[in-house]
């Protein structure tokens, strides 16, 4: 039997390229680790997220590929996952590798919803996560997350955000009473978010995902302006006012250098829990036409579901991942898992670029 070695090993992994970065898993660094005994060959591939969307495809053309060396009888997989960093946004945020911005053209389109789901799902994933709520005039997250009696600590000059479901949060909904409605003009809102970017103490993330409020208003253009964003997700519902808005949303981002991670459609139809009838009752499919229109991705669909509704009003969004439901839970999973693999896109993108000097 012929004898295979690590590098025929490598050289076969060189043929085989991660599916969204379009280059090979030697090249991008993603081959840890190779081990060759009797036959069997052991390789670890460092993934560029824990919620990587085509990690099967992965797994299968790498053991594809060993498989067809003479002297291989079986094949191992071992997985980590390191979230490559924005390097724009580390110099400006030091210990966040990426700002996920999730906005809207319009308001009630499930923005915040959308938000908390992206949020949890990569924690779920094993990513560390903060969440940001700089919808300044109408914050839901303290609701969504169950800690709307939550009050942050000042430690020295720094604000400690409040841990829920494993994340770190901040919220305007922290800062003032219940019910009390906030009426503040631009130069304040541009004050609060600047101190939630610089004197909240976010530690180390790998993600943290911000939450803004709805439109093209002050808070995103404050946002874009504070620090380099890895990119911007756009929610909007099938009709097309709504999908006229989000248009625009897209728009404003892209013309505030703020690349477009992609469109997600939320209330995209209804499964009826009894006898499985689907009923479109917004219409179907206009947000990924749309995302085809402008170029941009579409990161998937979020049907209308009471258990949605309820695990937010309830605080409890974790249930969300573990319903019964399985379509359900597919749909955000994916969701979750497209808009992760759409980061590590832009991120490779970024380091692509000639004009970007990569310190060893």
């Amino acid at each position: 039997m012929p004898q295979v070695t690590k590098e025929d090993v490598l050289d076969q992994l060189r043929t085989v390229n991660d599916p969204e970065l379009h280059k090979d898993l030697v090249t991008l660094n993603m081959i840890k680790n190779v081990a060759i005994c009797d036959g069997l060959v052991k390789v670890h591939v460092e993934l560029t997220t824990p919620a990587c969307p085509l990690k099967d495809t992965i797994k299968n053309d790498v053991t594809e590929a060993v498989k067809r060396l003479d002297g291989v009888r079986e094949v191992e997989l071992e997985w980590s996952a390191q979230v490559r960093a924005n390097q724009q946004t580390q110099k400006k945020l030091p210990g966040v590798k990426n700002v996920i911005a999730v906005g809207a053209g319009k308001g009630g389109v499930g923005k915040s919803t959308i938000a908390v789901m992206l949020a949890i799902g990569l924690q779920r994933e094993g990513a560390s996560v903060g969440l940001m709520d700089a919808d300044i005039y109408g914050p839901s997250i303290p609701k969504m997350l169950g800690i709307e009696d939550g009050k942050p600590y000042v430690k020295g000059d720094r604000i400690l955000p409040i841990v829920q479901h494993d994340l770190k949060v901040m919220s305007m909904g922290f800062m003032v009473e219940k019910d009390k409605a906030i009426i503040w003009r631009g130069p304040m809102v541009h004050g609060v978010i600047k101190q939630f970017l610089d004197q909240v103490d976010w530690g180390e993330l790998d993600y943290l995902i911000v939450d803004l409020p709805p439109g093209t208003g002050d808070v995103p253009l404050t946002l874009s302006q504070s620090i380099p964003m890895t990119g911007s997700v756009v929610v909007c519902t099938p009709q097309d006012v709504a999908l006229l808005d989000a248009k625009r949303a897209v728009a404003m981002y892209q013309q505030l250098n703020v690349p477009c991670i992609g469109i997600i459609e939320n209330m995209s139809y209804y499964l009826c829990p009894q006898c499985g009838h689907r009923d479109e009752i917004f219409d179907h499919g206009g947000a990924k036409r749309a995302a085809e229109d402008l170029k941009v991705p579409f990161l998937g669909s979020i049907p209308l579901n009471v258990r949605i509704r309820i695990n937010g009003d309830a605080g409890t969004p974790a249930d969300n991942f573990i319903e019964k439901d399985d379509l359900i839970q597919q749909a955000i999973l994916d969701v979750v898992r497209n808009t992760a693999g759409q980061v590590s896109v832009k991120n490779m993108l970024q380091v692509s670029q000639p004009t970007l000097t990569i310190e060893k």
